[in-house]
This record gives structure tokens, sequence and C-alpha cells, in this order.
């Protein structure tokens, strides 16, 4: 399992890299693309859609991304779609991780998966407009997102004692979570270290945040880092509803792509949010 995993992750960083330091996005925006849409047919699996269904989800994702790219989206202003998913991962997501799997499935089942779709396109937007700002910018969400999960998973196997939502994924901790905050929140002291002495860089989103001063930057870390976990814990939440362990075994040794993305859903569209309105 191991030695699958190591070949996954490398096969992946060789396939993304090349494209996440292109100077232009198109190459990141067709890569990202293809992803999305595996992760649309995974979403309507996890819906418990029939195979047919689920590809024909995958499908429309693909869609969505690619009409939105030719009607040149990619370099349009989405301040209104970025407040939007704000307040649906926030209110949304709150209401789901409260109200469990019973309330979930109530829901209809076009509704959810139309929701998926939304999520899933709004991601893909997001991750090719922060790299359109920028690709120290698109770097230090995804390092944001990378090391919260890193440093949660170690401070909770070290400290962790309270469970977090131990009926959605028992291994998740409240130890784990201050220790993303405090991991997350070193990674952002260092990267300002490193917009400082690099001038030529553009603007990390941790510089942006810091132009309004300390507390807009704290708020901004904290934020950004408990959506992270959020949207861990939304996918997880989906997971047991399909009662399957993984959204696919399209990626040996990793699962799906929704268990690859999973923290990546909210997190790119908010951090646009908070650029959104720092900037107003």
């Amino acid at each position: 399992m191991l030695r699958q995993r190591v070949i996954t992750a490398l096969l992946l960083v060789a396939v993304f890299l090349p494209a996440l330091f292109h100077p232009e996005p198109h190459a990141l925006a067709a890569l990202s693309l293809l992803m999305i849409a595996l992760g649309g047919w995974e979403w309507g699996r996890l819906m418990g859609c029939t195979s047919g269904v689920s590809w024909a989800w995958g499908l429309a994702c693909l869609l969505a991304c690619l009409l939105t790219w030719h009607g040149g989206g990619l370099d349009a202003d989405w301040s209104a779609l970025w407040w939007a998913m704000a307040t649906l991962w926030v209110l949304g997501g709150a209401w789901m991780l409260r109200s469990g799997l019973r309330r979930w499935l109530a829901l209809p089942q076009m509704l959810r998966c139309a929701l998926g779709l939304a999520v899933l396109w709004s991601t893909w937007l997001a991750l090719v407009q922060a790299k359109v700002l920028g690709t120290n910018f698109m770097l230090s969400v995804l390092l944001l997102v990378w090391v919260a999960d890193i440093t949660a998973y170690f401070s909770g196997r070290t400290f962790g004692r309270r469970k977090l939502a131990p009926s959605i994924s028992p291994g998740k901790s409240w130890e784990g979570v201050v220790g993303a905050v405090v991991g997350v929140m070193v990674l952002a002291q260092v990267w300002l270290q490193i917009d400082a002495h690099y001038l030529d860089f553009s603007p990390s989103i941790y510089s942006r945040l810091f132009e309004q001063g300390w507390p807009v930057l704290a708020f901004g870390v904290l934020f950004l880092t408990a959506l992270s976990v959020v949207g861990d814990l939304v996918e997880s939440l989906l997971k047991r509803c399909a009662g399957v362990k993984d959204s696919s075994q399209l990626l040996p040794g990793h699962g799906g792509v929704l268990d690859r993305v999973d923290a990546l859903l909210p997190t790119f569209p908010v951090a646009l949010w908070l650029i959104s309105w720092v900037s107003s």
C-alpha cells in the first residue's frame, strides 16, 4: 500500500508540477478540469446514482467548466460567486455536520447532485483564477491546506484526546485542529518573510491579508484552516452516507479524486472571497 501511495504521488507531482509553474494558466486549467470531471463522477456515485447517471454528472462538470472557459470566465469578476460560496460553505457545512446523515439523505437526490456540481465547478474556477492572480498566490493557498492536514494529523496522533466529530470521522480531534492552526500560522509568518525578500513574486494570500493588518491576517488564516477541516469532514460524511471508505479507486493508494481535494473544495473559493472582501 505504501509503495502504491508513493508511486501515485510521484506521478501526480510529475504531471501537475509543470502546469503549476507554467506562466500561463491554461495548462493547469486543462489538467484540473479533467480531475474535476472525475470528481463529478465520484460525487454522483456517492449520491447513489447509477453508473450512467454518475458519468453524466461528471460530463456536466466538464461542460460547465468548458463553457466558463470558452466564455472568457477565467478573467471575469466573480466576486458575487465567491460571496455565495463562502456563505454556502459556512452555513451549509455547519448544517450538514450538525444534522448528520439522516437530514442530508432526506434532501432530493437531484438537489444533492446539483450542489456537488456547483461546488466542483466553483472550485475549478477559483483554482484557475488563483493561478491568474499569480503562482505565488495559488501555491500559498495550496500549502495552507497541505500544512493544515499534515500538522493536524501529527498533533492529533500525539495529543488527540477530544474527538472532533466521532460519528463522522473518529480519527479527528480538537487537538489536531489546534495543531493545524499553529502550523498554518507558522507557515504564514515564513511566507511573509519570503514575500518581503523576493519582491518579484506575485503577492501571496498572506501578504494580501497582511496589508490590512495582523487582525485581518489572523482572521483569514483561522477561517481558511477551519474551512479546510469542514471540507474534509463533509466528504467523510458523504462517504459514510454511501457506506464506502474511499470516493473511488482512481488513485491507487490514495482513494479517489475527492479524497485528495476535499479540503480544497471550500478553501479556494473562500480564499478568493477573502481577497474580494479585503479589496473592497
